[in-house]
């Protein structure tokens, strides 16, 4: 069953991100050492056989523009079909930037109207989950839905007041869907994946736009939940959504078990990412490693616990790294001790520094600051 993609990356949790999200999407933040958020979702729709992807980007999109400059590394440069990118276009005739979740995709209607494969697959690019969109695809068939939505249970500790939440009854069926709801009524949240028939999500989307409406959850899942027939798709493996900076942090941090780790990048099909030329990590005599991962390029010094080091990073002789998130470039110099911290990239410690998180987030320390 053919089927196109599109991939929401406009950005719409920067503020939940905090500092981490001030110059890039959250569909661009670093995952796993080596990743892009965005590549998890992208990665899905290849495996999935689908080869015709937009990308629908807003804010700080310079770096996540940047990380997709080529398709290839996907299985995306092709004749037919490819990779595109889209962002809002202001003329005489619009003036607006995109309003919402159905309004980004609406301004850009075109490539569905001349697409000719029967379904859209639309997923969120900053959630980190693998999975065959075939498989939805084929529940969306033999249900006889108008729309499918992926959901999971919440995870211990999760605050579902920040997802779309679905009661179904035994069939399946959603009967009930609140987007962010103050005193949620099920532990079912929606991972922000859907599938819908191509006509169908046009005619919604011209009806929404003539009536002022913009959102997908609020306009089309909550609005016609008795009129259409939507059902949901329960995903069973790992799934993380990247709306706070705890769940960031946690996701880092899930990368250093070693299932999780393999299922992305040691079970076929792999998630994929633009790769880098540069030399696998290296650790100098005395170094001592412990429970971490550390990006190519990466040249390491005294003690590591528990962290994730990305591309590049430099840790000094006498230095103590725990628990924490090193981004690129990042240089720590001799006998520092970083703990329970997010290090943006380039960011350079002079000896001696400590940078100590205390309570249940960690602390930030923002993109090429020099303590």
């Amino acid at each position: 069953m053919k089927a196109i993609g599109i991939i929401l990356a406009g950005g719409g949790n920067n503020k939940r991100l905090g500092k981490l999200t001030e110059q890039r999407a959250s569909s661009a933040m670093p995952v796993g050492g080596c990743y892009r958020c965005v590549d998890f979702t992208l990665s899905n729709m290849a495996n999935s056989g689908i080869g015709k992807v937009a990308i629908i980007t807003q804010y700080n999109s310079r770096s996540l523009h940047d990380h997709l400059s080529s398709s290839k590394w996907w299985d995306l440069g092709r004749k037919q079909g490819g990779l595109f990118i889209f962002s809002p276009y202001l003329s005489d005739e619009n003036s607006y930037w995109f309003r919402g979740t159905a309004d980004c995709i609406y301004q850009n209607i075109t490539y569905l109207k001349r697409s000719n494969e029967q379904y859209v697959v639309i997923a969120s690019g900053n959630s980190v989950h693998k999975i065959d969109y075939n498989e939805v695809i084929q529940h969306h068939v033999e249900k006889e839905a108008d729309i499918t939505i992926v959901y999971s249970k919440a995870k211990d500790g999760d605050d579902i007041r920040q997802y779309g939440v679905m009661a179904m009854d035994d069939s399946g069926r959603v009967i009930d869907f609140e987007e962010k709801p103050l005193e949620p009524q099920s532990d079912h949240v929606s991972l922000g994946v859907y599938v819908i028939s191509r006509t169908l999500l046009i005619k919604l989307l011209e009806s929404l736009n003539a009536e002022g409406r913009y959102d997908l959850s609020q306009d089309v899942f909550m609005r016609y939940k008795k009129r259409l027939r939507i059902f949901g798709y329960h995903h069973e493996g790992y799934w993380q959504t990247l709306n706070s900076i705890r769940s960031y942090y946690e996701c880092n941090m899930d990368f250093l078990k070693r299932d999780i780790r393999d299922l992305f990048n040691r079970q076929y099909p792999y998630i994929d990412t633009k790769p880098k030329d540069e030399p696998p990590a290296k650790y100098n005599i005395g170094a001592n490693i412990i429970d971490s991962l550390a990006g190519s390029g990466a040249i390491l010094n005294g003690n590591v616990y528990h962290s994730v080091l990305f591309r590049k990073v430099y840790t000094g002789e006498g230095s103590s790294i725990k628990n924490s998130i090193l981004m690129d470039g990042c240089y720590i110099g001799n006998n520092c001790q970083v703990e329970n911290a997010i290090l943006d990239k380039e960011v350079v410690l002079s000896d001696g520094k400590q940078i100590i998180g205390v309570g249940d987030e960690p602390v930030i320390i923002t993109k090429r600051a020099v303590l």
